[in-house]
């Protein structure tokens, strides 16, 4: 791929992913339709999903964004389930797909269908946390679903090593998967724990931004590659990383987790609308090699595969959310019934993505001096099941919740449970203020002192005033006329201060240091709606 390819392709998916926000449609669904559609365009590169990319260069921010915007406190809660997805459920997906693969395809060796089982087995992390933020799911199925996808990589890639190991003859034994899996997992958990004490050392004692950021940029990298050249999960070392250093993110400058945030927004953006890109991309790459497969017998494959995945989630979800209610009155009193409704979102919430094209790209052209079995009908079956899950339970997913009347999150106690914490935070910088005031050497002028309460009192009430009643004429309640009447007059400010640089009065330097204070002051008078 040269660099105009890749400038297109990032510029492509971008615009797309960027239209999308306007649709009913998440977004990924729409850059893979659209990269499916260019695929047969004349003239448009042929952009392979080259494995050795993905995994090590695409994968980890990947998994570094999801994990650093979630919750520690959140996965540990929910950590029986989601473990029972991203470890048990894996496993039992390898084997049940690749089981029936075997029975399926005449010919097929038991060892290359597991292959492929593992290939399949693991749910895309990316696909799940943007359907999930999507519909607003209730914050419980939404962080099972985003543990379960930033862990089950691990599973799937240590599985696939241990069965392609058997497919092309080099001894592979159940003992040594169970010793690999076990080191893979924590070896990886180990190498994160270690490797999180000097990079937040770092964090906390680099005063400089941009120092800051360019070190967070390298954090997932770092992470993966380690962990890898010890023969531990990389997967699991950049996820574990990312959770402690996104817990202990108030200890880290200001200015640092401003542009942070910024920066990994956009790197998040930008990489997951390639991914998908290069998803619908790989159509005729997949197709051509297809050989003898090809027509009626190759739609076969695909559709019941893909009903096989389909229904062993199901098989495996619903004894893992209403089993352990049932023989745990521990677990009862503490989580009670889970329904038949939670379950049925998560079973249906299977989609796959990139990793899968991913490890099924590394499976290696020939297997002990022959080509390896079947490998383009493979790489054809993985194809349409990522598609498969992404287009069907993708694009059904939200009629679906709507259907079956699930709860989203409960606004009104967020913003109570938002105002009741502001409010404690308050009085405790009142007290703080009011003592720091009655030392002499921390004299303000009375207007100064005043301000300072006025910005105290202004923020304890900014939420209080989101539960208050909306304006009869505009509908907003009064903290969103306040933040609009603030974003009026900053806009004047701003206005008069390019005025003054375009008439020689201020130079560039001035006026981005003027405007810069603006912006401070305008992200400081808003909340975050995205």
């Amino acid at each position: 791929m040269d660099v105009m390819s890749l400038l297109l392709l990032v510029a492509g998916s971008a615009a797309v992913s960027a239209a999308a926000r306007r649709t009913p449609v998440p977004a990924p669904l729409l850059v893979v339709a659209a990269g499916l559609a260019v695929s047969y365009v004349p003239g448009v590169p042929v952009y392979t999903l080259d494995p050795h990319i993905v995994l090590p260069l695409i994968l980890p921010p990947l998994l570094y964004t999801a994990a650093i915007d979630s919750s520690y406190l959140g996965l540990r809660a929910q950590l029986r389930p989601i473990a029972l997805l991203s470890v048990g459920y894996v496993l039992f997906a390898t084997f049940v797909v690749g089981w029936a693969l075997y029975l399926l395809v005449p010919g097929l060796s038991l060892t290359a269908a597991l292959v492929f089982g593992a290939v399949v087995a693991p749910p895309d992390a990316v696909a799940a946390t943007a359907v999930a933020r999507r519909v607003g799911l209730p914050s419980r199925i939404t962080t099972i679903l985003q543990g379960e996808s930033l862990l089950n990589d691990a599973t799937a890639i240590t599985a696939f090593r241990v069965a392609l190991a058997a497919a092309v003859g080099e001894g592979a034994t159940w003992a040594g998967g169970i010793g690999e899996f076990l080191l893979a997992a924590f070896g990886g958990l180990v190498f994160g724990l270690v490797l999180m004490i000097p990079l937040h050392w770092l964090r906390t004692h680099v005063k400089e931004a941009l120092l800051q950021n360019t070190l967070s940029l390298l954090i997932p990298f770092v992470a993966y590659a380690a962990a890898e050249q010890v023969h531990a999960s990389g997967v699991i070392a950049v996820v574990v990383v990312a959770l402690c250093l996104g817990h202990r993110a108030w200890e880290v400058d200001f200015a640092t987790r401003l542009q942070e945030g910024a920066v990994w927004k956009m790197v998040a953006f930008v990489l997951e609308a390639a991914v998908f890109a290069l998803i619908g991309l790989q159509l005729p790459i997949v197709l051509r090699g297809l050989g003898e497969y090809a027509g009626a017998e190759a739609v076969w494959y695909a559709l019941a595969v893909f009903a096989v995945v389909v229904v062993a989630r199901f098989v495996w979800v619903y004894p893992g959310a209403l089993l352990p209610p049932l023989l745990s009155a521990r677990i009862r009193e503490r989580e009670g019934s889970p329904g038949w409704k939670p379950p049925f979102v998560i079973a249906w919430a299977g989609m796959r993505g990139v990793v899968s094209l991913a490890i099924a790209f590394s499976i290696p052209l020939s297997a002990g001096g022959t080509d390896f079995p079947q490998r383009n009908l493979l790489l054809f079956l993985t194809f349409t099941t990522v598609i498969g899950t992404l287009v069907v339970q993708g694009l059904t997913l939200p009629p679906l919740i709507r259907l079956l009347k699930i709860p989203g999150r409960d606004i009104q106690a967020e913003t109570l449970a938002e105002a009741n914490a502001q409010a404690q935070a308050s009085r405790a910088a009142e007290q703080r203020l009011e003592e720091l005031l009655s030392d002499e050497r921390n004299a303000l002028p009375a207007p100064l002192a005043d301000r300072l309460r006025t910005v105290l009192e202004r923020r304890r009430n900014a939420v209080w005033e989101r539960l208050g009643q909306a304006n009869p004429v505009t509908g907003e309640s009064v903290d969103d006329t306040y933040r609009r009447l603030s974003r009026e007059m900053i806009s004047a400010e701003r206005d008069v201060f390019v005025r003054l640089r375009d008439a020689r009065y201020l130079d560039d330097e001035m006026l981005r240091t003027l405007l810069r204070r603006l912006d401070l002051e305008e992200a400081a008078a808003y909340r975050e709606t995205a």
